[in-house]
């Protein structure tokens, strides 16, 4: 089917505050596609430099007017959330409404969309189909025989549903909260948020940081029970008082304050993180195991926690797992206009993660052997790298355009990069990038799952061969790996790596993205400069030219 309207995916609900802290209505964005295929992107964050922005309202009359998309034939499709199902722009000559209903819906439904002057037919989908639509770009059309599950902090009627997609239809199977619980550990518990020493504002970062923290301690059940006993100290936000002295009482250690290096404390947090994934994938098996599906599309803010992503797949009860890179709400917009493209019989293309290319369109990096050769002799001299190559990637994780590197192989180079130049805490990992047959290599594993290739899993890497990557194994000896399995995927990366493979005998670099805390991934070659000189980095590679920073590299 070939159809001259565009499809733009928009999701813009306003949220509860006007702050630059989003609570409720974060990482708000739009999306372009048409015929099956993505034209354009964006994750608002990216532009107007505010992290996980819910500032679409104040941007998007200017945006689609610099783009001269207010007069174009386009089918708008928006995305709801608990908040509501209405949008309406800064400025006001922007509002949709959709009409409130009382169950989720499975499928799209009509809407009204005043533009400018004009009342135009639009269209809403809901919180829980724009993330199962998000697999879409990267993945293509949904096999038959699929279970599509989305998993999140909270969606619009749930945080939890699962659909089937059979015989070429998309049946709703359940949606509740049964699950709300589990997604508030990392995102609403105030014992999680003292034990990684998280204020209110970095309330959408605290999942993150806490799956790196838990990997320090061990899983006790006695903790799990006395856990299970005190609801999670939930609510212990200003006062500790009560945690501490259940501490003394239960387990006699006496506690002052939350110290991250007490191996309680580390106990704490990892029997945390194992309940989550074991009460996640007993949901998950127990959908599997009634509806007997061959393939797992699975989206939401959850499906970045990579042990459970990994104990999907090592459990063998599905015959492959799709997850996007942007399974969190930055690919809701995308979603939205993937899901709209599917439902009118458009074969969806396949895409590349690099997909932010709002106002960066005409981004075309080109770079020379000879540059492939200064980046590795700088990297091989322990210097710190930034890349800003063509578009960038949608999602929270940088994948090798928007990215620093550094060599993989020595500890406090990666320590200081982390927490230098990146400000970040001390427990937290960075991840390598490397070439399949490396990742084979570190690993031992006769295959590397396609997953890797968006940071999504975890490798136990082989003890002997920890030292060659000591700098991005984690504690518990494992990498949260990024495989590059062609050149087709990341041209720059590719040579870079063959070079350094081939010349230097180094196997692996770290990867980690181009942002100091606090800030999003850069996305103009502008943003990358200002940034790479704020974290004092060496270099810059700058759509495929190498630029020194004079200042840091003589």
């Amino acid at each position: 089917m070939t159809s001259k309207y565009l499809t733009i995916g928009v999701y813009g609900i306003q949220d509860i505050n006007t702050s630059d802290i989003p609570t409720i209505s974060h990482d708000h964005g739009i999306a372009i596609m048409q015929n099956g295929a993505v034209i354009r992107s964006i994750h608002i964050e990216r532009l107007n430099r505010k992290k996980q922005s819910a500032e679409l309202g104040f941007m998007l009359y200017s945006l689609l007017k610099s783009e001269n998309l207010l007069n174009e034939p386009c089918n708008y499709i928006f995305i709801d959330n608990v908040l509501g199902r209405s949008f309406i722009n800064t400025e006001g000559n922007i509002r949709f409404e959709a009409p409130i209903q009382k169950k989720l819906k499975a499928n799209i439904e009509e809407g009204n969309l005043w533009l400018l002057d004009k009342n135009i037919k639009a269209y809403a989908l809901n919180h829980e189909l724009a993330h199962i639509g998000s697999c879409l770009p990267f993945f293509g059309d949904y096999k038959e025989n699929s279970l599509l599950i989305h998993f999140d902090g909270g969606a619009s009627k749930s945080n939890f549903s699962a659909w089937h997609y059979y015989n070429h239809e998309l049946t709703l199977v359940e949606y509740n909260w049964d699950l709300k619980w589990l997604s508030s550990l990392y995102n609403a518990n105030a014992l999680v948020f003292s034990i990684v020493n998280a204020k209110q504002k970095d309330l959408n970062s605290v999942p993150g940081k806490f799956m790196g923290f838990a990997s320090f301690g061990t899983y006790s059940e006695s903790i799990e029970k006395w856990l299970r006993q005190n609801s999670f100290f939930e609510t212990c936000w200003k006062n500790k008082k009560a945690f501490f002295e259940s501490a003394k009482k239960h387990f006699n250690i006496s506690i002052k304050h939350i110290d991250q290096k007490a191996s309680f404390i580390q106990d704490v947090a990892t029997t945390i993180q194992h309940i989550f994934i074991r009460e996640s994938f007993k949901k998950i098996s127990e959908l599997q195991k009634a509806i007997k599906a061959e393939y797992l599309y699975y989206s939401g803010g959850s499906a970045l926690n990579i042990l459970l992503n990994n104990k999907i797949i090592e459990s063998d009860i599905f015959a492959n797992v799709f997850i996007p890179p942007c399974c969190n709400d930055s690919g809701l917009a995308l979603g939205a206009a993937a899901f709209f493209e599917w439902k009118q019989n458009n074969n969806i293309k396949i895409s590349s993660p690099y997909l932010n290319n709002w106002g960066i369109e005409h981004y075309n990096a080109k770079h020379s052997q000879e540059t492939i050769k200064k980046v590795a002799d700088l990297l091989k001299a322990k210097k710190v790298i930034g890349v800003s190559n063509n578009q960038a990637e949608i999602g929270p994780r940088a994948l090798g355009n928007r990215s620093i590197l550094s060599l993989a192989s020595d500890k406090k180079l990666a320590q200081k990069l982390s927490m230098q130049h990146k400000k970040r805490e001390w427990y937290r990992p960075v991840a390598p990038i490397m070439l399949e047959k490396n990742a084979k290599y570190f690993t031992g594993k006769n295959s590397i799952h396609h997953l890797s290739k968006y940071m999504l899993l975890d490798f136990l890497i082989l003890p002997e061969k920890q030292k060659e990557l000591i700098g991005a194994v984690h504690i518990n000896g494992t990498a949260r790996i990024q495989t590059i399995f062609n050149k087709e995927e990341n041209p720059f990366i590719y040579d870079l790596l063959t070079y350094l493979d081939e010349n230097h005998n180094v196997k692996a670099l770290i990867n980690t993205s181009f942002n100091i805390k606090g800030e999003p991934i850069v996305h103009t070659i502008e943003d990358a400069v200002k940034s790479a000189k704020n974290m004092q980095l060496d270099a810059v590679v700058l759509n495929g030219k190498l630029e020194l920073l004079t200042r840091v590299c003589p």
